[in-house]
């Protein structure tokens, strides 16, 4: 009780204090923090425009404030490796440490939402009126804390090696033992291997085995065909309708036959 008379006392000191030499947070901060807010948005709005404007579709065209494209993108790649923004390297890196399928979700939803939430209950649990460090040296240790693992997070995600294509690659030689693979199926399975299939695809137990995409292993066994393999990896959705798959068509027809040869001779280690 003599905690709740104690803020009330200092709530009515400090608006008596408001009343008598300053101005109160609404409307005079807010109106400030609005003014100063637009101002921000008005200048990178209009860096974007003079970027814009003084620059062309032309790879190297630098303009005032660099180039709008550093060069065209290919449809046909099978190199690429995407990464997010650097405010999301700390993420990026949890979810190569949590990289199993029943611990992903801790590492990329758990943990972070624990964090935040206890962030925002922090100002109904401590209701001290004390706010020199000096004497709050739990906060200061927390928040230390949290600020170099955000920091050791970020830069490990920013350094981090892609690897993913280079060890499917190593385990090509084992898919041609285990699935009994004939010697024209082995360009497909390199292709395979290196195009970033199992990111969403299993084969032989590894690859993206949370995101609910078939398994290859036994792709063949139903005897689909070549042709078929081919029309269904131009336009997965033509020949699947509502498959999410996208179409890899810009590979072209001499890597989309080497991957349909593939596919279509991985019947499973039992041979289907």
């Amino acid at each position: 009780m003599s905690s709740l008379k104690e803020r009330r006392a200092e709530f009515a000191r400090y608006k008596q204090d408001v009343k008598e030499r300053g101005k109160p947070f609404y409307p005079h901060a807010m109106f400030h923090d609005t003014i100063m807010a637009l101002v921000v948005v008005a200048v990178i709005i209009g860096l974007t425009c003079i970027w814009y404007f003084t620059t062309s579709e032309e790879p190297g065209d630098a303009g005032l404030l660099g180039p709008r494209y550093a060069e065209k993108a290919d449809p046909g790649t099978i190199s690429f490796v995407p990464r997010p923004d650097w405010y999301f390297y700390f993420l990026f890196y949890l979810l190569r440490i949590f990289k199993w399928p029943e611990s992903v979700i801790l590492g990329t939803v758990g943990i972070p939402t624990i964090l935040v939430l206890l962030l925002i209950a922090l100002p109904f649990v401590d209701r001290r009126m004390e706010r020199r460090l000096s004497r709050r040296p739990i906060a200061v240790i927390a928040a230390a804390l949290v600020v170099a693992s955000m920091a050791v997070l970020t830069w490990k995600g920013a350094t981090a090696k892609e690897n993913v294509a280079s060890e499917a690659l190593a385990e090509v030689p084992q898919w041609i033992e285990k699935n009994k693979l004939p010697a024209e199926a082995e360009p497909g399975a390199e292709l395979f291997a290196g195009s970033g299939c199992l990111n969403c695809h299993v084969y032989l137990g590894g690859g993206a085995q949370a995101l609910g995409a078939p398994d290859l292993t036994d792709a063949g066994a139903k005897n689909r065909g070549v042709e078929w393999q081919i029309e269904h990896l131009k336009c997965p959705a033509c020949v699947n309708p509502g498959s999410p798959m996208p179409g890899f068509a810009a590979l072209g027809d001499d890597q989309l036959r080497e991957l349909a040869i593939f596919l279509e001779a991985s019947k499973g280690p039992g041979g289907g």
